[in-house]
């Protein structure tokens, strides 16, 4: 096989594309990989209680998670420009692995907290996988592999978070990591079945040592700023989203609600929605363009956001903002990649990079504020939070509006 610099299937490299079943498999991937750090959200009320910390010790275990991502992020997911995408998943699968025993086995909150964030550290195979997707499909396609990745991520979140409020109500929150853990090493053992290796054809990799391949991200950054903007729109966006839930957590099983965890787990099956929709949303962002499309739903978010805290007193009225708010969030994400993702191969990784980067800066910094926001303002606290991240979020998408080819050429 050979293969042009670009890297782009189709273009007379003789590469096999994905096929459908492939695309599946890897979605699937996706979800087992990703769904480790939301197993947290519907059970944070019971690890806490468990090891007897406050609302804002517990926040330390998704913000750390998520800071400690963002670390791995930088330090890990260039090593994709350079290594074959296949090792490099499996060895960061496997490292997911082990932060899962770990959690499940922990009889100290501050080993808990270790592994989790030695978890978030290791999750870099859903960062992996898009990049490694977008060089094996067809440019005109790249919205719906796109989305059905994505669909596989909201999946493993759904799983996660409906399978753990029930599993941590009637067995216990460690079984959630037993389970996971489980799952975990099924993946690990399939991922070198489903992905091919590097092709020994392909454009070569950047030169230098680790370091250096590692600050090349600044100067790939520089020549496509944009992506700076998108990785702050996508961590606004993340932020709201693990803000909402986590207050959900900590709110739906307070004294003043009184609901279990299960709920809060069958409050998060609204997901389900996204399944459906999301595949079908990342082709009319084809048609659209990402930024205009992105502007459109950051609208129909801050109205979302706007509504949790009118209707924060009623499980029932919550659902009507939670459902909004589920069907857009995911192609803030989609929208924001394909603003980056149609650049040459030999850089979509390290672009990838810095904005994962931002994305879990943006989901640490806003997970430890909205525990520490409910702990002292309650849930109406945790909803002005929400409001705020998403005006801002609003404002930029309107701004990465120069950025849109279509307005260039009418200038």
């Amino acid at each position: 096989m050979t293969a042009p610099s670009s890297g782009v299937p189709g273009g007379g490299d003789g590469r096999q594309p994905l096929t459908g079943r492939q695309l599946l498999l890897l979605a699937f991937a996706a979800a087992v990989v990703t769904a480790n750090a939301y197993y947290i959200h519907p059970i944070i009320a019971l690890v806490a209680k468990d090891f007897g910390v406050s609302p804002s010790e517990i926040g330390l275990v998704p913000a750390l998670n998520q800071i400690a991502l963002a670390a791995g992020i930088f330090l890990l997911l260039p090593l994709g420009d350079r290594f074959s995408n296949r090792q490099l998943a499996t060895l960061f699968a496997a490292g997911q692995l082990m932060g899962l025993v770990v959690m499940a086995f922990a009889t100290s909150f501050w080993v808990f907290v270790a592994a989790s964030t030695f978890l978030g550290f290791s999750t870099i195979t859903p960062y992996l996988l898009p990049a490694y997707a977008s060089k094996r499909v067809e440019p005109h396609q790249l919205g719906k592999a796109t989305a059905t990745l994505t669909t596989g991520v909201i999946a493993g979140i759904l799983v996660a978070r409906v399978g753990a409020g029930w599993v941590g109500e009637h067995l216990g929150w460690r079984w959630v990591y037993y389970s996971a853990a489980a799952v975990m090493l099924l993946v690990t053992l399939l991922l070198p079945r489903i992905m091919e290796g590097r092709d020994k054809s392909e454009a070569s990799p950047p030169p230098g040592n680790y370091p250096s391949l590692v600050l090349s991200v600044f100067p790939i950054v520089r020549q496509h700023p944009e992506v700076l903007l998108s990785g702050a729109i996508q961590g606004l966006g993340f932020g709201i989203f693990l803000a909402v839930w986590l207050g959900l957590g900590l709110h739906l099983t307070s004294p003043e609600m009184g609901y279990g965890a299960d709920t809060v787990g069958y409050l998060a099956a609204i997901s389900l929605l996204n399944l459906a929709t999301t595949p079908a949303l990342g082709a009319w962002a084809d048609r659209t363009g990402p930024r205009r499309a992105r502007v459109i739903i950051s609208l129909m978010q801050f109205t979302a956001v706007i509504l949790l805290g009118f209707l924060g007193h009623s499980l029932w009225l919550l659902i009507m903002p939670l459902v909004l708010l589920n069907l857009v969030g995911p192609l803030i994400d989609i929208t924001g990649r394909m603003t980056f993702l149609t650049l040459p191969a030999g850089v979509r990784t390290r672009l990838m990079t810095a904005y994962i980067v931002l994305m879990f800066i943006g989901g640490g910094l806003a997970s430890w504020a909205a525990t520490w926001v409910y702990e002292h303002e309650g849930w109406h606290g945790t909803a002005m939070l929400a409001a705020g991240l998403s005006a801002l979020l609003v404002a930029l998408s309107f701004i990465a509006l120069r950025f849109d080819p279509a307005r260039r050429n009418k200038a």
